[in-house]
């Protein structure tokens, strides 16, 4: 270190949160208080104390399908690609756009039609794939987008940038930011949470970054929930350890980070105070809220046979209701599989068949406990598919690239439009032709309708305040009810 550069201690006693920390009870006191007695059952609130405006939605579960979802064979049927089936996509249609390597180099990019039929569905009449009879069936609670688009066209940008806002990684997932932004509803359990499902395809990996906390605190992190008898790993006290010798060891290592933090004002030693605290606290509510032996028959048999082996996607759907009855502000699920480069009328037949039943019941589940008002699901992948095949076309043995021009995405309840379709692309499932929906767009509504101004939560890292929707985003206003 240069002799005249000053000490990283004495560097951090000059920040404005240092001086705060100084000024008044800083977190590692409040998380004393808390060791002292402080009810903890209690909500904890974030940083801003409230929401900026009356929220639609208190709680959110996103389902996340990883890999890309085909729009073409699920939620926007093109006849123009059956009758041109074979023929090479105009170039016009193409333009200057930026293809993957996977397909760039074809000299001819042949039109595929859809092997999938559709149907209309609900008093809304809206055209939804026969791969997915379920979702048919809650047509009139969907609000539908046809024309999200990115600039992403690998998975690993794409889905870092619908997770965090950015295609570099490094910045805080959704959850985190609604965590840090708007807190907790229930103290016992974590207000971010994620489930990833065992039963679906590893053709794409991954990352515990997508569910981080980035340069946010870390207890704004999501916690990974598991199958089996450790749904939180090292949740659980060793052999010989009760929960008193447990609240001991807890109260003198408070005892002892409180000392730290009140001398070095570091503010990680509060999140680790903050995590060892929850941590103890989900030692009894984790265990009753991942049971699922007592849930009716009839719940089952509505989530399908699968929501009886932990882990699965639907399991984990029923999890996800059970986690927002408990007032969870945030439920992530992520399943993998959707990356159907080649045999696409197998691959995402098999997809379909994994999850349309199981999120339909979610919805529907919601709905008849008086939980959908004010809980937003969301479901949808991180690009679609092309209109032209990967590669040659042998019959319905085909493949679909990466699509980030246009693919489709729907919410249900907390605030949006039901029975509604939004926006239009071009009769080849190619471009937008109206209404388009960007990433930021869309992360600025959730935030919206969880009464928040994406342009207010913001945190300043490194000079620059960051916030979810980085410096655009705009709220989309016909999605709102």
């Amino acid at each position: 270190m240069h002799p005249t550069a000053p000490a990283y201690d004495d560097l951090m006693r000059l920040t404005r949160r240092h001086f705060l920390g100084k000024a008044g009870l800083g977190l590692g006191a409040m998380a004393m208080a808390k060791l002292l007695g402080t009810d903890a059952s209690a909500a904890t609130g974030g940083v801003l104390g409230a929401a900026h405006f009356t929220p639609k939605a208190k709680r959110v579960i996103y389902l996340f399908q990883a890999g890309g979802p085909s729009h073409l064979e699920t939620f926007d049927f093109k006849p123009m690609l059956r009758s041109g089936h074979g023929k090479p996509l105009p170039k016009a249609v193409i333009g200057n756009q930026r293809l993957s390597t996977m397909s760039g180099n074809q000299s001819l990019l042949p039109m595929a039609g859809s092997f999938a039929n559709f149907s209309s569905h609900g008093h809304c009449g809206m055209e939804i794939s026969d791969l997915l009879p379920h979702t048919q069936g809650i047509a009139d609670d969907i609000c539908l987008i046809r024309t999200m688009h990115t600039e992403a066209i690998n998975h690993d940008p794409a889905i870092t940038f619908f997770c965090s806002g950015n295609q570099v990684p490094g910045r805080p997932s959704m959850g985190a930011w609604a965590s840090y932004g708007l807190g907790s509803l229930n103290a016992n359990l974590p207000a971010f949470i994620v489930l990833v499902s065992k039963n679906a395809s590893r053709d794409q990996p991954l990352y515990s970054r997508l569910w981080g906390s980035g340069f946010l605190p870390s207890e704004h992190q999501g916690v990974q929930f598991r199958s089996g008898k450790e749904p939180v790993l090292y949740l659980t006290n060793p052999e010989g350890v009760s929960p008193e010798v447990r609240r001991n060891m807890l109260d003198t290592l408070g005892q002892l980070n409180g000392f730290q933090a009140a001398e070095q004002l570091d503010p990680e030693i509060d999140a680790r105070v903050a995590q060892a605290e929850m941590a103890f606290r989900m030692q009894t509510s984790v265990p009753d809220a991942a049971d699922l032996s007592h849930e009716p028959e009839e719940v089952f048999n509505l989530y399908g046979p699968d929501s009886r082996t932990p882990g699965t996607y639907a399991a984990n759907c029923l999890l996800a209701r059970r986690l927002i009855e408990r007032d969870v502000r945030f439920v992530q699920l992520f399943h993998q599989g959707w990356d159907q480069h080649g045999d696409l009328a197998g691959g995402i037949s098999h997809q379909c068949k994994q999850t349309d039943q199981a999120s339909a019941a979610l919805v529907t589940d919601l709905k008849r406990r008086g939980l959908l008002d004010d809980t937003l699901v969301v479901w949808g992948g991180e690009f679609g598919r092309t209109a032209y095949c990967q590669g040659k076309i042998s019959g319905n043995n085909y493949g679909r690239d990466h699509h980030p021009r246009c693919f489709s995405l729907w919410l249900v309840g907390g605030g949006v439009k039901a029975g509604y379709s939004h926006g239009r692309t071009d009769e080849f499932g190619y471009n937008i032709v109206e209404d388009p929906v960007h990433v930021h767009d869309l992360h600025a509504t959730l935030l919206h309708l969880m009464g928040v101004n994406h342009e207010k939560l913001v945190y300043k890292f490194q000079g620059r305040y960051f916030r979810l929707t980085d410096i655009a985003g705009r709220i989309i206003t016909p999605l709102l009810a």
